[in-house]
């Protein structure tokens, strides 16, 4: 059986194999807390520590969402970020994979839907994967960004969309 460290080196080397696959390149995340408490944005910085360092694989977070692949979005939606997640969403260059990052941002979490706010991402966003746990472990979040790389190999297949 292997060790917690062995895994969490499986996990990267898949993942970069996986991105050269779908992609057939690196792999840009744009960040967006759409109201979060913070936890889940801890843990997806975690992914860029020397002990998950997932850059040396390929994958990097970028400040603009005209650079990015994906977005990972951390938070239920407070109705003072609803706009600021529809227009860095629009911004964002296709293939638009989005990733709810948390248990508030895959349906709201504690705080739910209240007068403030909207619940999960989907309930503004289209959303590709979700990652629940309050907050999700950096294993959990790179296994998310691999389904949403599986996702979006499947439907360009159905599209019949060329990948590269």
């Amino acid at each position: 059986m292997k060790s917690g460290k062995e895994q969490t080196a499986d996990l990267r080397w898949t993942l970069q194999k996986r991105m050269k696959e779908v992609l057939g390149r690196s792999l840009h995340i744009r960040h967006v807390d759409s109201g979060s408490c913070n936890g889940c944005d801890f843990e997806m910085n975690t992914l860029t520590n020397p002990i998950y360092d997932i850059q040396r694989f390929g994958v990097d977070f970028v400040a603009s969402p005209r650079h990015a692949d994906m977005l990972m979005v951390t938070g239920g939606v407070t109705r003072h970020l609803e706009e600021a997640l529809i227009k860095t969403y629009n911004a964002a260059s296709e293939p638009k994979m989005v990733v709810a990052i948390g248990a508030c941002a895959c349906g709201g979490g504690i705080f739910g839907r209240t007068y403030a706010n909207y619940g999960g991402v989907d309930q503004i966003v289209p959303v590709y994967v979700y990652v629940p746990g309050c907050p999700p472990r950096p294993e959990a979040i790179i296994e998310g960004i691999l389904l949403a790389l599986d996702r979006y190999e499947e439907l360009s297949r159905n599209k019949g969309e060329k990948m590269h």
